[in-house]
């Protein structure tokens, strides 16, 4: 289950585990303009542990989500400097 709200400034997606053994933490994606952070509650200590990641962490993810066991570089298109 999850859960989509959009906010001021970022979308926030809670994924809700509904497993029936070894339930883990909610997480919580936050979307932001440029970047993503993803929160857990650590069940040692109770405190948040966030990650973050950088737009071109995230479009790498996305890719190695589809793609087979290796070591990859994206080809990154950006502004070019003028001939």
């Amino acid at each position: 289950m999850f859960t989509i709200e959009h906010e001021f400034d970022a979308t926030v997606i809670t994924l809700i585990d509904e497993g029936s053994v070894m339930l883990g933490e909610d997480v919580t994606i936050s979307a932001f303009e440029d970047c993503v952070t993803l929160q857990q509650l650590d069940p040692l200590n109770g405190e948040p542990v966030t990650v973050t990641l950088s737009m071109a962490q995230l479009n790498d993810l996305m890719a190695a989500l589809d793609l087979p066991e290796g070591s990859y570089r994206l080809a990154r298109s950006g502004p070019r400097d003028p001939d």
